[in-house]
């Protein structure tokens, strides 16, 4: 899965120089150039990014101010060519602090930084009974028993619950790791259901909720056993 990035700079080289970096870097996905601090605001009110690579000296307003005005910001990557600036950036818990001009192999440090950071984002609390998602630009607390399903969509998964349906970018791999295995079962590739909200099988069909979802031929045997076991009662 590939983690989305913007860059926040007013110098076109220094763009055009991170761009090139991302570019060669398979598990990120460059989305957007900002010049300013303004327009990164904007954009990251309808953007949902992991990584944002932020230049500090800005005009009207620098990386450091955007960086305590946004309510829910990504992971931030501070660039600049002021090293006295490093201390006010790590204040705010920027993963890393990159002084131009900088190596491709100091930036790739830096983003494998984000990426263990990103690692932890879902998270259960002590009681185990809930995570947390990002979800338009906010993070998002969701019941584990309000889970119906969840369905992949390519980098991107729906988590179907009682009474919402949200997207977030993180793998269904990554999401059945998360939840309790107890709860929940794969029923196709593209499928993780909640075992306490399926009403019934028919065939290669499941139905969760108020949907119909198809069974993996070769999962079949290992759901029907899962969650029929030895109750079904048959006549004598």
């Amino acid at each position: 899965m590939k983690m989305r990035c913007i860059i926040v700079d007013d110098e076109p080289l220094a763009r055009k120089g991170l761009e090139d970096f991302i570019g060669q870097t398979p598990f990120l996905e460059h989305v957007k150039s900002l010049s300013s601090a303004f327009e990164a605001m904007e954009f990251l009110k309808q953007n949902v990014v992991e990584i944002m690579f932020l230049d500090i000296q800005m005009p009207d307003m620098t990386g450091i101010e955007l960086m305590k005005a946004l309510p829910d910001s990504p992971q931030v990557i501070f660039t600049t060519a002021h090293r006295e600036f490093a201390l006010d950036g790590f204040d705010l818990d920027a993963v890393d602090f990159l002084l131009k001009p900088f190596s491709y192999s100091r930036f790739l440090k830096a983003v494998n930084k984000a990426v263990i950071v990103e690692d932890k984002t879902i998270e259960k609390n002590t009681s185990k009974n809930h995570i947390f998602i990002k979800c338009d630009g906010m993070i998002i607390k969701v019941i584990i028993d309000d889970i119906i399903f969840v369905e992949t969509a390519k980098d991107y998964v729906f988590i179907h619950t009682v009474n919402d349906k949200y997207l977030t970018l993180v793998s269904l791999k990554h999401l059945e790791e998360e939840l309790p295995k107890e709860k929940f079962i794969r029923v196709h590739r593209y499928y993780l259901v909640g075992l306490k909200h399926i009403k019934k099988l028919e065939g290669n069909l499941i139905y969760v909720g108020n949907h119909k979802i198809k069974i993996s031929k070769t999962l079949r045997n290992q759901v029907y056993q899962t969650i029929i076991g030895n109750k079904l009662i048959e006549r004598l």
